[in-house]
């Protein structure tokens, strides 16, 4: 029997039920499709983090408070404070930085007339725009006299005026809004920068002046962090240096004793966040995956039902001269079609899925054609490796056998 000729009587066979194979590559379809818009999402959540952390410069250096130690061993109170003395001693001190940023925060609920909304409230300095690459979309940042007079002022993300049901900026400037009970005037509103796909979103914030937050709000002078801008990329590793050499005199540590604290730059929390998202993403694939080996189980009892349902005809065309090589390419070109047909939707349904959740569930999404391409392939190789035990089986059949078969 002719390759041709064999081709068309496996894409007859599987015409003449069409439900059965419909169903037969429904799993293949889920399979496919399911990695598609997995990779996607993972992809997309890598590269939005990454922009994000991007976007806050190369330059950037980020001091957070790390354990605390006595006598060589992690005390029981975990972690040691950063104050904004350690904030003042750095802006006195050093020679490789262009600016210093210090905040705290905590998470309050922040109200405007009968609206109400839970967010992040960032006690900081007036430079908080500049070492973080924000830009204002209306009204003004506030100013050092602000901060030094301690005035109840805010500056809110864009998230928060969503929150309190307003989609004009300029309709919250100059009104008043309640934190802690306190009464903050809003004088600007901050440009969005965007969500990162299930990360923290960076527009849902209300900065106030550091301050404020330490006399007022919070009645406290620790620090969640603290920002160093370095001068150059260059000049990183002494900005480091320098952060060390003066937060270790601050902290009155003696030589030899561990750092109470950590400095990070951009590119280790790009390293981080890269293997954090890669693992995610490759966990979200290989559950993806395991609907494909099951959609090839399914072909492959789907197969051995058909072959014990064609055992008689399989008799017949040995009996008029098809060899068991002929009928194992036929059930085996019937498996192969099955995933490939399957595949192709999936693929297709894959990438209109990562489209939807990217259009309408705001998901960062980034379809590659390696995803593609790799499902493909791999829905093929699965109607290869559990097509061959059913073709075997026909091909094996006893031609004497298969004709008494009823």
């Amino acid at each position: 029997m002719l390759i041709g000729e064999t081709l068309s009587v496996a894409l007859g066979a599987l015409r003449a039920n069409k439900l059965r194979s419909f169903l037969t590559m429904l799993g293949i379809v889920i399979g496919v499709s399911a990695v598609i818009a997995v990779v996607a999402l993972g992809r997309g959540a890598q590269q939005a983090v990454n922009e994000r952390i991007s976007a806050l410069g190369t330059t950037l250096l980020t001091v957070n408070a790390g354990q605390a130690f006595g006598r060589g061993v992690a005390s029981a109170d975990s972690r040691a404070p950063l104050t904004m003395d350690d904030a003042a001693f750095l802006a006195e001190r050093m020679v490789h930085a262009t600016a210093i940023q210090p905040e705290m925060s905590r998470q309050l609920q922040v109200q405007y007339l009968n609206k109400n909304t839970n967010t992040q409230v960032v006690g900081t300095t007036p430079n908080y725009l500049e070492v973080r690459k924000y830009e204002m979309q209306a009204g003004r940042m506030f100013t050092t006299a602000d901060d030094m007079g301690r005035r109840r002022v805010a500056v809110v993300g864009p998230s928060v005026l969503t929150s309190l049901g307003l989609d004009n900026p300029d309709a919250l400037i100059g009104q008043p809004v309640r934190i802690r009970g306190l009464q903050f005037e809003v004088v600007g509103v901050l440009k969005s920068k965007g969500s990162a796909s299930g990360f923290s979103d960076p527009d849902d914030q209300v900065l106030i002046p550091i301050q404020t937050a330490r006399y007022r709000a919070f009645g406290t002078d620790r620090l969640r962090s603290i920002s160093v801008l370095a001068k150059s990329e260059a000049e990183i590793p002494l900005a480091i240096a320098d952060i060390q050499k003066h937060l270790r005199r601050s902290h009155r540590l003696r030589p030899g004793q561990a750092d109470d604290f950590q400095v990070r730059n951009q590119a280790d929390f790009l390293s981080t966040a890269a293997e954090t998202t890669a693992v995610f993403g490759l966990l979200l694939a290989g559950i993806a995956t395991v609907s494909l080996l099951v959609g090839g189980i399914g072909i492959m009892n789907i197969m051995l039902v058909s072959v014990t349902e064609r055992t008689r005809e399989i008799g017949v065309r040995k009996a008029l001269g098809a060899t068991s090589n002929n009928i194992l390419l036929q059930f085996l070109i019937e498996a192969v079609v099955l995933c490939l047909v399957g595949g192709l939707v999936g693929v297709i349904l894959g990438t209109g899925g990562a489209w939807a959740l990217s259009s309408l569930g705001s998901f960062s999404t980034d379809v590659s054609s390696d995803s593609i391409a790799l499902a493909f392939v791999f829905s093929a190789l699965v109607g290869v490796v559990f097509g061959v035990w059913p073709a075997r089986r026909a091909a094996t059949l006893d031609p004497i056998v298969a004709l008494r078969y009823e």
